[in-house]
Formats: structure tokens, C-alpha cells, sequence
């Protein structure tokens, strides 16, 4: 009660600086909340598609198995950017035709590392997707809500300068309001911290395994590249 009657008699300072906490507040639990769920089907999924995709017998058939796992689509990408490498084996020579872009010209070992680069850092983008606003809340709520605590106290002590005799229960309730702000402040903080901790640990697990795995599937087609090469007359 004091702190709504503290913010319906503050100015405007003070109710942006509440609603700012209160707008920080509700951004980093929603992403909180989109995170733990992104970041639960991740850890799950990623395992299940690398075990589809060794289990697969060809590279069309574990791209086909890992779509049926890859619920968030992020080992997927992976698979169809190495997949569409290998369609083209035998791999370009140097001297391509004039109608071949850039990106054709390469080695086999040129267009893998290019393709599964680009697919890794898509799919990385989308995992980290609200870590900096959940470090920026962080960072920043606290500071947000002692602006609040000196902006109030400062309008509490003129208001009771203004008022001729100070007491020590005039200036308690005032000022013990405009503290409010400071605990809101690390309220709004503290959760956006944990957060951002905790999935900071699993995203780089999940990397660590995306990242592995990508390497796994440049030497596998490299490999079939090598053997195409061999076999061919």
C-alpha cells in the first residue's frame, strides 16, 4: 500500500523508473521462461538426432531421421548444409566452367567448412537468442532502481524541508518508501543473473556438441569424397 500511494504521489521520474522495472521484469521472465524450455528440448534433442544420424545407414537417410528428432531445428541444418555438399561429389576441379559461382570453386573440404560454418552460426544465433537482454536486465535493474531511491528520497527530504518541523516519523516513511525502489531494482536483477548463468552452462555444452559434431560430419563426407575419387575409372 505504501508503495502504491509512494509512486501515485511521485513524479514523473518515479513512476517511469517503476514502469521501466516493471517492463525489465516481465521481458527477462519471459525469456527466462522461453529459454528453460528451448534449452530442455535442446539438450535432449541433440543427443537423440546424433544417435539417428550414426544409426542411419546413408546421409538422405539419417537427414530423414534427424528431421523427425530435431524439434527446435538445430542439428538439421547441419545435416542438409553437409548433404548438399555431397550431392555434388566428385568435388569441382580448380579451373571450374565460367557458369560455376565462388562458392563451387572450392575444394570439397572448401565448401563443407563454409557451408557448416554458416548452418553452426545460424543455429548458435537462435540458442543464444536473449542472453544479452537477460545480461543487460542484470546489469542494469539495479542501478534503474537507485536512480528510483535517490530520486524519491530527495523529493521526501525537500517536501519535509518544505514542512517546516522534521521528525523522525516524518522522515522514515518517506524515505523507508523510496528504498522500495532499490530492493525492486535487485529483485528485477537477481533472477536475470541466475538465468543468464545457468543457461550460459548449457548453451556451452550444447555448442561443444554441435561443434564436434560438425566436425565429425565434414570428415565423414570428406572421407566419401576421398573414396568416390578412388573408385572413379
Amino acid at each position: 500500500m505504501g508503495l502504491l500511494h509512494w509512486l501515485r504521489q511521485g513524479d514523473v521520474v518515479a513512476q517511469a523508473t517503476a514502469l521501466l522495472l516493471l517492463a525489465m521484469s516481465v521481458a527477462s521472465w519471459v525469456v527466462i521462461a522461453w529459454k528453460a524450455l528451448l534449452m530442455r528440448r535442446a539438450h535432449a534433442d541433440v543427443a537423440r538426432c546424433m544417435a539417428a544420424f550414426w544409426q542411419a545407414p546413408h546421409l538422405e537417410e539419417a537427414r530423414r531421421q534427424v528431421a523427425v528428432f530435431d524439434r527446435e531445428t538445430l542439428v538439421l541444418p547441419l545435416v542438409a548444409a553437409a548433404h548438399g555438399v555431397a550431392q555434388a561429389l566428385p568435388g569441382p576441379a580448380v579451373s571450374a566452367p565460367s557458369t560455376a559461382t565462388l562458392a563451387q570453386a572450392g575444394s570439397v573440404g572448401q565448401q563443407l567448412t563454409r557451408v557448416l560454418r554458416d548452418a553452426l552460426h545460424a543455429v548458435l544465433g537462435k540458442l543464444q537468442w536473449g542472453q544479452v537482454m537477460l545480461a543487460t536486465v542484470g546489469s542494469t535493474a539495479p542501478f534503474v532502481g537507485l536512480l528510483g531511491t535517490v530520486w524519491g528520497i530527495y523529493h521526501a527530504l525537500t517536501a519535509i524541508a518544505s514542512a517546516g518541523q522534521i521528525t523522525i516519523d516524518k522522515v522514515a516513511g518517506p524515505v523507508g518508501e523510496a528504498l522500495i525502489m532499490t530492493a525492486a531494482g535487485l529483485a528485477v536483477a537477481i533472477p536475470a543473473v541466475l538465468a543468464y548463468n545457468v543457461f550460459g552452462r548449457l548453451l556451452g555444452r550444447i555448442e561443444a556438441d554441435l561443434e564436434g559434431f560438425a566436425r565429425d560430419l565434414r570428415e565423414l563426407v570428406l572421407d566419401a569424397a576421398a573414396t568416390a575419387a578412388a573408385s572413379a575409372p
